[in-house]
């Protein structure tokens, strides 16, 4: 591509006028995109001037080039095409002329180029507040479809394969016990210690038992199991859903006659409701021997007199409080994930931001979720 290995010149040009009324336009230098292209101006005055029939190059003194010139030369063929003149491109190199029937061989479409509109302020907001509307439109959509779909497995009318239903219990119960027992302990010893600085300039470090304890079975064992599972499994399923989106599987199925609410969401909406409150109930367990580790550990209390102090201070009802909660976080995550991924895009791009959105939706609901249980449970005396 290179004329010359010798430093070059910046780019140039110089246009000249022929006897038979054309245009000689005769480049010169290094043009490449390090070096600063001249403008295209001066040609493009000429040709609109009027009385040029043909556009000729003489690149002799080129030195180096790269698309800078294509870039150049490209304007100059738009121009002499608006204004009716021909274009002699035979002293052009060889290299030069393919790359110019490539880029020429196909027109562009109109509208394509699409120039950066500032919006106001107030259209922002006229656009967001659309976009929501039209959000919670297909959300309470997708809840009708799913409550139908409930209803239709109640009867056992419900079309999906039991084995997807055994896999995906597997995968959301079984699978899911390395992460939530890390997370759990890690969070009751915290929990712990965090009592323990305070209780213990009273003389009260027994009491971190009931902290620990009505704690971890009321409200973190069950938050901490549901953000551990939008994280995990809500992503999971917005990312599977949204890849037969891509692949146009979901779309196989609506023309087979299968719903795909039936047979690819009601599975795992199932999955979840069911392992979400053994998961809870398993996290309360962890959550309270990383509480006993800082109890017996730190605090020179027994582990006898540690069991005895949770075992009073909890009760069935806070482990039912603790309960109803994760079946309500399990819902959720399985909601948001499914309706991220059933609602993705056509492409690799859009699968990413369906699992993103997925989990950041799954995580919103929960925290709402958790504030309006916490005042019904209040309203209840619960």
């Amino acid at each position: 591509m290179a004329a010359s290995d010798t430093l070059a010149s910046p780019a140039s040009f110089r246009v000249d006028r022929d006897d038979a009324g054309g245009l000689v336009v005769r480049l010169a230098g290094s043009w490449t995109l390090r070096g600063a292209a001249p403008d295209s101006g001066e040609i493009t005055a000429a040709l609109a001037s009027g009385g040029v029939s043909r556009v000729a190059f003489e690149v002799a003194d080129v030195a180096k080039w790269d698309t800078a010139l294509l870039t150049f030369l490209l304007k100059v063929f738009e121009a002499a095409t608006s204004s009716g003149a021909t274009v002699d491109s035979d002293s052009l190199p060889e290299g030069m002329r393919r790359l110019l029937d490539l880029a020429t061989a196909v027109p562009e479409r109109a509208g394509a180029r699409r120039t950066a509109v500032r919006e106001s302020f107030l259209e922002r907001i006229g656009n967001a507040t659309n976009q929501a509307r039209a959000d919670g439109g297909e959300m309470v959509r997708f809840l009708g479809e799913i409550s139908i779909a409930l209803g239709r497995f109640v009867r056992g009318k419900a079309r999906y394969r039991r084995s997807d239903l055994m896999v995906t219990i597997q995968e959301c119960g079984a699978g899911a016990l390395p992460i939530v027992t890390l997370i759990s302990f890690l969070v009751g010893l915290i929990l712990a210690f965090v009592g323990a600085v305070q209780l213990a300039q009273f003389g009260a470090q027994i009491f971190v038992a009931d902290l620990v304890g009505i704690g971890m079975a009321r409200s973190m064992g069950a938050m901490m199991t549901g953000i551990i599972m939008a994280g995990r499994t809500g992503a999971a399923f917005a990312a599977q859903l949204g890849t037969m989106t891509v692949n146009e599987e979901i779309d196989a199925l609506s023309t087979m006659g299968v719903p795909p609410i039936e047979f690819l969401v009601l599975p795992r909406m199932l999955a979840l409701m069911l392992m979400m409150p053994l998961l809870c109930l398993y996290s309360d367990l962890m959550g309270m021997l990383g509480g006993a580790v800082v109890g017996v550990g730190m605090l020179d209390l027994g582990l006898r007199e540690y069991y005895q102090e949770t075992a009073s201070a909890l009760g069935l009802i806070d482990i039912f409080v603790g309960v109803v909660n994760a079946t309500v976080y399990g819902v959720l995550v399985a909601f948001a994930g499914c309706l991220r991924g059933i609602q993705c895009g056509r492409s690799a791009q859009a699968v990413g931001a369906a699992t993103t959105s997925a989990v950041v939706l799954a995580i919103v609901m929960i925290v709402i979720s958790t504030a309006v249980l916490t005042v019904i449970f209040q309203v209840l005396g619960i």
